[in-house]
């Protein structure tokens, strides 16, 4: 795999001894969904390509990381924190507190640590795969891995 100069999800991991693999692909400026493109060009099962969402539960920041051909149930998501309700957070928003762009966030080197709740479907997954940090970059590892890096937990947030 080619290694682009890294990102703050890379050297996050690097950093903290983290197995993982990087995977690049040439990202379409047209796609709908970064998800699901991520896991076609890839050739990966999209239960095993996972989308980082930003929420607003209760007005605090929270990371949803979900299947990409699933949707975030919000009511799951402000439950499993403790909070009452959720809403997608702005944009905007996500973008200047994680310090990535829409379609290239990652649950991992955020530019301000957020709460990290994964899907947990991703148990019944050997490995993962999630941004790298920009459009067109994924990392490979293990669901644990991701949460112990990002202090996540794991909840049942994922519908359809």
């Amino acid at each position: 795999m080619s290694t682009p100069a890294g990102t703050p999800a890379i050297l996050a991991l690097t950093a903290a001894s983290v197995p993982f693999t990087q995977h690049t692909y040439a990202h379409d400026p047209r796609a709908a969904a970064y998800g699901l493109e991520a896991a076609e060009k890839l050739g990966i099962a999209p239960e095993r390509v996972f989308k980082t969402l930003m929420a607003d539960v209760d007005g605090a920041l929270v990371v949803a990381v979900v299947p990409v051909a699933a949707r975030l149930d919000l009511n799951r998501l402000a439950a499993a924190v403790g909070g009452r309700r959720a809403e997608m957070a702005d944009p905007a928003v996500a973008q200047r507190r994680t310090g990535y762009v829409v379609g290239g966030i990652s649950p991992v080197g955020q530019r301000t640590a957020h709460r990290t709740v994964l899907d947990s479907s991703a148990i019944l997954c050997e490995q993962i795969l999630v941004s790298g940090g920009r459009r067109g970059l994924d990392v490979e590892l293990a669901p644990d891995d991701l949460l112990a890096v990002t202090g996540g937990e794991y909840a049942d947030i994922a519908r359809g």
